[in-house]
């Protein structure tokens, strides 16, 4: 029996999913279709493993149409990979805008940020770079934020003291509506996501991004995604203390999984062509994160059912506990529709808007590098200006969305998700729009939401403990390209990145310090001066554009260069065009000087490759 097209291509793809690389090619010399060899891997990145010949390496490119059901399980995949992303921003958001013990609401802020991801993929998508990328919450935002809630103005009250009738700081007095001391607060960093993203709109729609890259080198990168992740060592230390034992088995399940087992590969069965098939399948590397969480969720389920920890909450160990939290599952909804508005018209501050645009900053520029990466991994040719133009817009309207909705964050490209492109060999974007749903229908779900609630600290911390630790080490990873031998690369490495943590901890140390007589500019400075990544970019940005030095030396020229090795791409720059408008944007050549938009050249380009 002779298979279709569209069969042989699933049947490929049930076979090499036992690559757990995109860099590993399957070996040719084994006649049995049902067996995989493996070979080692040619290279070392993602991008340099990607075979130029268009049939060599994707199943899928970015404008196939894989079945519906190949593009429910890839997206569901997708959304796995989000997943620990995704859900860590609401947890760790929880006690700043006192919410620790308010499950209802803790629930609720979940379902809305993966509401407004899925939202944001499906814009971005459609409507801006057209790559198969996946858009969840950022941690370049929960700097600022952590910041402007750490303000005496935002500090959670004590609601076992009695208000004081001569009191006149409102944030200060237990409110007769409980939910409105947590309200107050997100809809602070609603206004100040709000306002801020408009600066990434505007950075994309009027093409000023390239403008902005050409000052932007490793030096400032790398101090402002580093201290992302060192500043977050607070959090994942209070999380995993409640219990460390657990914590240390969460680590451990997690580096057994991604590093120990990543090359292992467990065998699947499947039904084709009327028999049986069986596959191998890399569910350690690809689950990883999510095995070894569940997997010390278990232990602690099994911990608790046998009585084995403390039952008392004063007593070491309690919060490992899963049955804590169980009534936050009982009572939330079975459907919850977030909605714009939810909590309030969000407020407007001048203070927390400017502590917002660091992170706004570091994301776009974040955002820039995943894009190419994206691109080299679909199949697509190197985006065009216009494309990433567009992206950065989308990537502001989906900010502005999710401050609208009140998700407590922005939406960011997931480079996660990016590295999964090679995996699955699969590059199509109609993938990434199935998974954009699938977070759009489950986050409507407000038990599912809820059921991740009663998570125990100590799993949460374990978890957190690899995330900030990637953060950080993602950041380092752009001095790679930097001359580490310079002496002049050295001190503005160390200077920006000590300043990133000695500042901030000495203004948290010393509030009281500024006094300048208005109120307004003692908020903006503490909330700069106390946002690590934008001290360390900052730092890192001024020193690295004023000290002389090379472009060889600074890392610029082998940053910014772009791999041409191969001109033979699965597709044409005709990817990138917006849907349903093509031809209206080809009759009227003055939209072709839109920087958003193709050019005349792009299009023609496109057409001849």
């Amino acid at each position: 029996m002779h298979l279709t097209q569209q069969d042989q291509k699933l049947d490929i793809v049930l076979r090499n999913q036992g690559a757990t690389d995109s860099t590993f090619e399957i070996s040719d010399g084994s006649n049995d279709p049902e067996k995989n060899v493996i070979t080692e891997p040619r290279a070392d990145s993602l991008e340099e493993g990607l075979d130029p010949r268009p049939d060599g390496n994707l199943i899928y490119s970015i404008n196939d149409r894989p079945p519906w059901y190949l593009c429910i399980l890839l997206g569901f995949q997708h959304y796995i990979l989000a997943f620990g992303g995704i859900l860590a921003i609401p947890l760790i958001l929880a006690e700043p805008l006192c919410i620790k013990e308010n499950n209802a609401a803790k629930s609720q802020l979940i379902s809305t940020i993966f509401f407004v991801s899925g939202l944001c993929t499906l814009l971005q998508t459609t409507f801006g770079t057209r790559l198969p990328i996946l858009q969840g919450g950022t941690f370049t935002f929960i700097t600022p934020t952590l910041a402007i809630l750490a303000l005496p103005k935002w500090r959670c009250p004590d609601m076992s003291a009695t208000a004081q009738p001569n009191t006149t700081d409102s944030a200060a007095t237990p409110l007769v509506d409980s939910d409105e001391v947590w309200k107050v607060r997100i809809r602070e960093i609603q206004g100040a996501i709000l306002v801020a993203s408009m600066l990434q709109l505007v950075l994309g729609l009027s093409g000023l991004v390239g403008l902005v890259l050409r000052f932007i080198g490793p030096l400032a990168i790398a101090p402002t995604i580093n201290l992302i992740g060192l500043s977050l060592f607070i959090q994942a230390g209070q999380k995993s203390g409640a219990h460390w034992g657990i914590a240390a088995l969460t680590v451990c399940l997690i580096l057994l999984f991604s590093q120990y087992l990543s090359k292992v590969n467990l065998p699947l069965i499947a039904y084709k062509d009327k028999k049986w098939k069986v596959f191998q399948y890399p569910l350690f590397k690809l689950f990883s994160a999510l095995f070894g969480m569940c997997g010390a969720w278990l232990v602690c389920f099994l911990l608790t059912y046998f009585n084995a920890l403390p039952s008392s909450p004063n007593e070491y160990g309690y919060m490992a506990r899963t049955d804590i939290n169980l009534n936050a599952v009982k009572s939330a909804a079975w459907f919850y529709v977030p909605y714009p508005g939810q909590w309030g018209l969000p407020t407007v501050s001048v203070s927390s808007v400017l502590g917002m645009m660091a992170g706004v900053l570091a994301s776009t520029m974040e955002s820039i590098g995943d894009y190419y990466a994206c691109a080299r991994l679909s199949g697509a040719p190197p985006p065009p200006t216009h494309a990433i133009n567009r992206g950065i817009a989308v990537e502001g309207v989906g900010c502005i969305l999710a401050a609208l909705w009140g998700s407590g964050n922005g939406t960011t490209s997931y480079s996660q998700n990016i590295a999964a492109l090679g995996i699955t060999r699969v590059g199509s974007r109609l993938v990434l729009q199935t998974a954009g749903l699938l977070m759009i229908i489950l986050g409507l779900f407000g038990k599912f939401s809820a059921v991740f609630i009663t998570i125990p600290d100590p799993v949460i911390g374990g978890m957190f403990l690899i995330m900030f630790g990637m953060v950080a080490a993602v950041g380092i990873s752009n001095l790679q390209y930097v001359d580490l031998n310079s002496s002049r690369n050295l001190l503005i490495l160390g200077f920006s990145t000590f300043s990133g943590l000695v500042l901030p901890t000495w203004f948290h140390s010393n509030p009281g310090m500024i006094n300048t007589g208005i109120k307004e500019l003692d908020q903006l400075i503490m909330i700069l001066f106390t946002t690590h990544m934008f001290i360390g970019g900052f730092f890192g940005f001024v020193l690295d554009n004023t000290i002389p030095g090379t472009e060889e030396e600074r890392g610029i020229k082998s940053w910014r260069k772009v791999d041409v090795r191969s001109k033979i791409h699965m597709t044409d720059l005709s990817c990138y065009n917006l849907p349903f408008c093509t031809n209206f944007i080809q009759r009227f050549k003055l939209l072709h000087y839109l920087p958003f938009l193709p050019s005349l050249e792009s299009q023609e380009l496109g057409t001849h490759l």
